[in-house]
C-alpha cells in the first residue's frame, strides 16, 4: 500500500502464500510460508532473529498501565536515550496488515498450531513472596488459589527451630489466610475440586482446611501408612471428585478417589520393587484409578485389584530410567522424562507414540506438566522449554521462579511478580487475526474497522462476504469469549454487532449470551475478586460452581449481582446466597446479638427458600444460644423451631411453640423429651398449666402407658375416668376372679362419683362373666368376653333356646332387641321351620319385614315370599324390591297408586332393566291421567 511507504505481496492457494513485509526502519524481514495448509510465521528480528521482544532493557523498559474502564492495554518503552525502531514504525505504519501482525505479536508458533502467553495478573505479593523460599506451591485449577508452605527450618535459613507456616493467596497474589503449622511433617499438599486445601502428613493423616485456613475435618490413608511412614504423594482429579494417592516407605501404593467418602484400597505390588520407583503417576480412565509405576527403565500398570500389567511403551532412545511423568487434564495423555533428557509423548494407555523430544539436558526438570491437551512443558529453574506432538518446540526465560499449574485449556504461570497464561490460541481466533486470512471473521472485523473510521471500504469487506455474513457474526462472537482483555472482546463484539445488521433473520441470543458470560468473566477476572477463568473453563464449571466459589470467598454482593442478571431462579440463586452470608453474619463475635438477629431479619425478610432455622442452628455451633433464639423468632414454621429449642434444652419454650402451632405430633415429640428429661412429678407438675399439652399427654398415655393415665386420675380425685381406666385393664385380666375384683373397684370408683347407670352397667357385666363362665362349662365352648347380645346370638345359633330365653328374662333384655337377635340366629343357622313358628308365637314386634329381610339376606328368596302376604301394604313394595321382585314391586306400587313407591322401584332398576323401566314410566304417565 503506496501511502503507507509498504507493499504487501500475496501470493497464495497455488503456490501456498509467501508474504514478505519489508520494514526499513526495523531492517528485518517477515517470511511467512504457508505450506499445505500449515502456516508458519517467523518474525526476524535483529536482535534475538525470531521474535519481537517489546521489552529491551538496555534501551528502556515496558510501563504496563491497564486502564480496565477501556479495557486496554498501552505499551509506552521509555527510560531514554534513543527512540527503539519499533516506536518509530508504530507510529508511521497505519496499515490493516501491521495490525494484525500486533494482534499476534504475541503468538509463538508450535508446528501447525500457535501458542500465546498472556497476562492474568501483577501479583499482588510482588514485594512479599519469594518463591525459592517456600518448599511447597500448590496451586487449585480453574483459577483457583495459591497455597505457599515455608519452612525455614528445613531450607537451613535459620538456625533456630521454627514451625512451618501456610499461606494461601488468591490468583491475583493477595493473601487471603495464614497459619503456623503445629501438626506432622508435611509430604504434600494441594486442593480439592470444592477449594478446600488438603496437608498429606508423612504418618498417612490428611488434615482439610477451607479457602480461609479453617480446619475442617482430618482423615487418615490407614494403619500401615501410620506404622511406616509416607513418601510420596499424588493428589489427583477423579471420576468421584478429588483423589489421593500415597507410596509408603515399603514401596506400597494405597489410594482413595474421594477425599469426601475416603475409601482406602491398596493397589497391586510392583514385582521385584526393592528401592523406591524413579517415578510414578496416577491415570484415571474408565471410571478406574490406576498408577503407572517406573521401575528404572521397567513400567507396570497396577491397580486395586491386585493386577498389574507390564508396560513396553514404544520408544527408540536408550532409557535406563524414567524419571519424571505427567498426564494430560483429560487423562488421555501421558509425558515422561528419561535420564537420558528425552521427553516421550504419547498416549495414557502406552500404545501410541506421538513424539520423542530429546532435550540434550542431563539435568531433570523441576516440573513437568501440560500445557492443555497439545504441548508439553519442562522447567528448569528459569528456564521453560515447551514441546509439540511433532518435535516443534518454544523456550521462555523467565526473571524469577516459576510453579506451574495445568488447566484443561492451558497452563498457568506462577512467578514473583506476575501471574500468566499459556495455552493454544483458539481455530477462530487464528482465523480472525492470522496475517492475510481471507476467512469470512477476520473481513467483517476489518469491516468494522473500516467503518468506525468512516470508511467506504467497509462496503466493499461486508459485500465480499454477504453469503458467509453469519458465519462472520459467529466466528467474532466465538473469539470474543476466548479473549482476556476487555478492549479485544468489545472490538470483536462490535464487528459482530455490526454483522447482525445486514442479517434479517440471525437469532441474537448467542451474541447475548456471550455479552452476558463475558461481563460476568471480566467481573470475577478483576483483581479484587481474582479468579481468571476463561469461557472454555467457565463451561465445564458452570455458572452455579462460580457462584458458590464467590459465596466461599465472601463475595456474597457479587454473587447475588450475577445470579439476578443471570436470571437464575431464587432457590439456586439469591435465596442460597443470603442463606450463607446469614450464616457468615452470625459468626461475627465483635456484635451484639440484637444487632445481628435485626440486620438478618431485614435482609432476608420473607424470602423464599431461606430457612431461618439453619442460620440458627449455625449460630449455636457458634456457641451465640442467645442469637439462635432470637433468630428462631422469625422462623414462620413450627416444626424448624422446635427440634433446635429442644437442642438448646429450651424445652417449655418448645412446647409453647409446638402448641401454637396446633401440630400434635410436634406436641408429642417435645412432651416425650420433657418426660425423658424430668422427675415424673416435676413432669406432671409442669405440663398441668398447659391444658392441651396435658390432654395430648393424656391421651398419649391412653395408648402407651394406661397404668400412668390410671394414677393421674386417681392424683386429680377423677373417679370416673378412674373406673374406666380399671374396667380397660379388666380385659388384661386371664383369671375371672382376678376381673371380677378389678371390675368391683370400677364400682367403687363409680360410686364416689356417683354415676348410677354406669355402676349398674358394671354389675350386670359381672353377672354376664359368672353366666359366660357357666355356659362355658356346661356347652364346652367359648362364651367368655362376648357381649349380651353375641351371647344370646350363638345360644340361638346353636340350638339353645331355652338357655337363650332364660338369659334375656335374667338380664332384661327389651322384646324387639330380643326377636330381632332371634331371627338373625335362626336364619344363620339355617333352621327356617324354626323361624315360622317363631313368626307365629304372637305378632313380631318388629314386623313381618324383618323375616323377610333376614331370608332375603341368606338367599332364600322362596322362604321370604312365605312372610310377603303378612306385611304391612306399606312396606311391601320396599319387601318385594328386597327380595329382587322389582316386577311385582312395582305392579303393587300402581295397585295402591303411589308414585313415590314407585319411584322407589325405578331407583333400584338397572341397565338389564330397561323394560321395566319403560313399564314403570308407564304406570307414571297413566297415574297422572288418571289425576
Amino acid at each position: 500500500m503506496m501511502d503507507l511507504g509498504a507493499r504487501i505481496y500475496l501470493a497464495m492457494r497455488d503456490l501456498g502464500a509467501r508474504i514478505y513485509l519489508t520494514m526499513m526502519d526495523l531492517g528485518a524481514r517477515i517470511y511467512l510460508a504457508m505450506r499445505d495448509l500449515n502456516a508458519r510465521i517467523y518474525l526476524a528480528m535483529r536482535h534475538l532473529g525470531a521474535r519481537i521482544y517489546l521489552a529491551m532493557r538496555d534501551l528502556g523498559a515496558q510501563i504496563y498501565l491497564a486502564m480496565r474502564g477501556l479495557g486496554a492495554r498501552i505499551y509506552l518503552a521509555m527510560r531514554g536515550r534513543l527512540e527503539t525502531a519499533e516506536e518509530t514504525v508504530f507510529r508511521k505504519c497505519k496499515s490493516v496488515e501491521y495490525k494484525l501482525l500486533m494482534a499476534t505479536a504475541d503468538w509463538n508458533p508450535l508446528g501447525d498450531v500457535y501458542l500465546r502467553k498472556t497476562e492474568l495478573y501483577s501479583m499482588g505479593w510482588a514485594d512479599i513472596v519469594d518463591l525459592n523460599k517456600f518448599v511447597a506451591v500448590a496451586s487449585c485449577q480453574y483459577g483457583g488459589p495459591i497455597a505457599l508452605l515455608r519452612d525455614d527450618a528445613q531450607t537451613a535459613r535459620v538456625q533456630v527451630s521454627t514451625k512451618p507456616v501456610i499461606t494461601t493467596y488468591t490468583a491475583a497474589g493477595y493473601q487471603i489466610g495464614q497459619m503456623r503449622w503445629n501438626s506432622g511433617q508435611i509430604v504434600k499438599m494441594g486442593w480439592t475440586v470444592t477449594e478446600d486445601l488438603l496437608c498429606v502428613q508423612d504418618d498417612g493423616v490428611v488434615l482439610v482446611y477451607d479457602f480461609f485456613l479453617n480446619f475442617k475435618r482430618t482423615f487418615g490413608m490407614g494403619q500401615e501408612a501410620k506404622d511406616v511412614k509416607v513418601i510420596d504423594c499424588q493428589i489427583f482429579n477423579s471420576f468421584q471428585g478429588t483423589g489421593i494417592a500415597i507410596l509408603t516407605s515399603t514401596f506400597r501404593i494405597f489410594i482413595i478417589n474421594s477425599v469426601d467418602d475416603p475409601r482406602i484400597r491398596r493397589l497391586a505390588e510392583v514385582p521385584g520393587l526393592q528401592t523406591a520407583p524413579s517415578s510414578w503417576t496416577i491415570i484415571n480412565l474408565d471410571r478406574q484409578s490406576r498408577a503407572l509405576v517406573a521401575k528404572g527403565k521397567e513400567l507396570y500398570l497396577i491397580d486395586h485389584g491386585g493386577q498389574f500389567q507390564y508396560q513396553s511403551p514404544q520408544i527408540s532412545a536408550e532409557v535406563n530410567e524414567y524419571v519424571m511423568m505427567s498426564v494430560s487434564y483429560s487423562n488421555k495423555y501421558l509425558a515422561m522424562f528419561t535420564d537420558s533428557g528425552v521427553i516421550w509423548i504419547g498416549s495414557s494407555d502406552l500404545q501410541k507414540c506421538y513424539c520423542e523430544f530429546n532435550t540434550k539436558s542431563p539435568q531433570c526438570p523441576q516440573q513437568l506438566a501440560w500445557c492443555g491437551s497439545g504441548a508439553v512443558v519442562a522447567m528448569w529453574d528459569k528456564f521453560m522449554l515447551v514441546v509439540g506432538p511433532d518435535k516443534d518446540w518454544i523456550k521462555f526465560q523467565f526473571d524469577s521462579p516459576v510453579h506451574l499449574t495445568q488447566e484443561d485449556d492451558g497452563l498457568r504461570i506462577i512467578q514473583n511478580y506476575q501471574h500468566e497464561f499459556l495455552h493454544k490460541v483458539p481455530d477462530v481466533t487464528e482465523k480472525i487475526f492470522k496475517i492475510g486470512s481471507m476467512e469470512p471473521g477476520a473481513m467483517l472485523y476489518e469491516a468494522n474497522r473500516e467503518f468506525m473510521k468512516g470508511s467506504q471500504k467497509a462496503d466493499e469487506y461486508v459485500r465480499m462476504i454477504k453469503d458467509k455474513l453469519d458465519i462472520a457474526v459467529d466466528q467474532c462472537i466465538q473469539a470474543a469469549g476466548h479473549e482476556l482483555e476487555p478492549s479485544k472482546q468489545k472490538q470483536l463484539l462490535r464487528a459482530a454487532s455490526f454483522g447482525k445488521c445486514f442479517l434479517t433473520d440471525y437469532n441474537p441470543q448467542a451474541f447475548v449470551d456471550m455479552c452476558q458470560m463475558l461481563r460476568v468473566l471480566n467481573q470475577v477476572r478483576n483483581h479484587v475478586i481474582g479468579i481468571p477463568l476463561t469461557y472454555t473453563q467457565l463451561e465445564k464449571l458452570t455458572t452455579t460452581v462460580l457462584i458458590d466459589r464467590l459465596v466461599l470467598r465472601k463475595f456474597f454482593a457479587y454473587a447475588i449481582k450475577i445470579s439476578q442478571y443471570l436470571k437464575i431462579p431464587e432457590a439456586e440463586g439469591s435465596s442460597r446466597i443470603l442463606a450463607h452470608w446469614a450464616c457468615y453474619k452470625v459468626k461475627q463475635k465483635n456484635q451484639d446479638d440484637e444487632i445481628i438477629a435485626r440486620a438478618i431479619a431485614q435482609k432476608l425478610g420473607d424470602t423464599p427458600g431461606v430457612s431461618y432455622s439453619e442460620v440458627a442452628n449455625e449460630a449455636l455451633e457458634c456457641g451465640r444460644e442467645e442469637l439462635a433464639i432470637r433468630l428462631l423468632d422469625y422462623e414462620p414454621r413450627a416444626a424448624h423451631q422446635v427440634p433446635l429449642l429442644m437442642k438448646m434444652h429450651k424445652d417449655q419454650i418448645a412446647l409453647s411453640k409446638a402448641i401454637e402451632s396446633g401440630d400434635t405430633d410436634l406436641v408429642y415429640t417435645v412432651l416425650l423429651r420433657l418426660k425423658e428429661s424430668m422427675t415424673q412429678g416435676d413432669f406432671l407438675m409442669s405440663i398441668r398449666s398447659m391444658p392441651i399439652s396435658y390432654s395430648l399427654f393424656l391421651q398419649y398415655c391412653r395408648q402407651q402407658n394406661p397404668k400412668l393415665l390410671e394414677d393421674l386420675y386417681y392424683q386429680e380425685d377423677n373417679f370416673i375416668e378412674e373406673g374406666n381406666c380399671k374396667i380397660m385393664r379388666s380385659f388384661d385380666d386371664e383369671r375371672l376372679d382376678d376381673r371380677t375384683e378389678t371390675l368391683n373397684q370400677a364400682i367403687k370408683c363409680y360410686q364416689k362419683g356417683r354415676h348410677d347407670f354406669v355402676i349398674k352397667q358394671t354389675e350386670d357385666q359381672i353377672k354376664l362373666l359368672k353366666y359366660q363362665r357357666r355356659l362355658e362349662e356346661e356347652f364346652n365352648r367359648p362364651y367368655m368376653d362376648l357381649s349380651l347380645h353375641q351371647t344370646i346370638y350363638r345360644l340361638t345359633v346353636e340350638n339353645n333356646y331355652k338357655v337363650s330365653e332364660q338369659l334375656r328374662k335374667e338380664f332384661k333384655v327389651p322384646d324387639r332387641r330380643y326377636w330381632w337377635i332371634r331371627i338373625q340366629g335362626l336364619a344363620e343357622a339355617g333352621e327356617w321351620v324354626e323361624l315360622d313358628k317363631f313368626s307365629r308365637n304372637k305378632k313380631p314386634p318388629v314386623g313381618m319385614e324383618a323375616f323377610v329381610e333376614v331370608c332375603a339376606k341368606h338367599h332364600n328368596v322362596n322362604e321370604a315370599m312365605k312372610y310377603m302376604s303378612r306385611v304391612s301394604p306399606e312396606q311391601k313394595v320396599r319387601c318385594l324390591v328386597k327380595v329382587g321382585n322389582k316386577k311385582a314391586a312395582a305392579d303393587t306400587a300402581f295397585e295402591n297408586r303411589n308414585e313415590e313407591e314407585l319411584n322407589f322401584v325405578l331407583s333400584k332398576c338397572g341397565h338389564s332393566d330397561r323394560q321395566l323401566v319403560e313399564s314403570i314410566k308407564s304406570m307414571k304417565q297413566q297415574l297422572g291421567l288418571k289425576r
